[in-house]
């Protein structure tokens, strides 16, 4: 059943309504993002604003659940896909969490060529993790994933960290979730 702003606005809660943006999601993108990012990045450019910034903001979330902002420049390790998470946080309206990922990944920047030669070394992650320990951008990068943390876990709505944005945006612009704005 395709996603209409009928179907937002008959979702009793948010919890409802985070489910029906994840299935679409799933349907949408089967098999996530995948392993080429180009790729990824054009099937994301084809979906409505909504459901696209959500997309790009999921692994974002991911990896301050599970790790740091470093890691996450290592796990994601490509310029357009993280100029995408910036352009979709600041489209759902997560401010604070852009301030700090456009700052961390300015950061970054300066570090871009290492990781990227770091996680080339074996062909595994083994080199990025022996190299970030203890590196300066990890240590440049502490305050920053400190006030990250801090925002995933406010209970504005029951702690789901960065992907609370999408019901409130759902919500809000139901029209760029279920149809392609220009």
């Amino acid at each position: 059943m395709a996603l209409t702003e009928a179907r937002i606005n008959a979702c009793a809660d948010d919890e409802a309504l985070f489910t029906l943006l994840s299935e679409e999601l799933k349907s949408r993108l089967p098999g996530g993002g995948g392993d080429d990012l180009d790729a990824f990045l054009a099937r994301l450019r084809v979906l409505p604003t909504g459901l696209r910034a959500m997309a790009a903001v999921y692994q974002l979330d991911v990896s301050m659940a599970l790790d740091d902002l470093g890691w996450h420049f290592g796990n994601w390790h490509h310029r357009g896909y993280c100029d995408e998470t910036l352009w979709a946080l600041r489209e759902l309206e997560a401010e604070e969490a852009a301030d700090i990922f456009e700052q961390a990944y300015a950061l970054a920047q300066r570090h871009w060529d290492t990781i990227g030669e770091r996680l080339a070394a074996f062909g595994d992650f083994d080199d990025f993790v022996e190299w970030y320990s203890g590196s300066d951008l990890e240590k440049a990068l502490e305050p920053l994933n400190e006030r990250m943390w801090n925002l995933c876990e406010r209970a504005d709505i029951r702690n789901e960290g960065l992907l609370r944005y999408w019901a409130r945006y759902a919500r809000k612009y139901p029209h760029k979730v279920t149809q392609m704005v220009s």
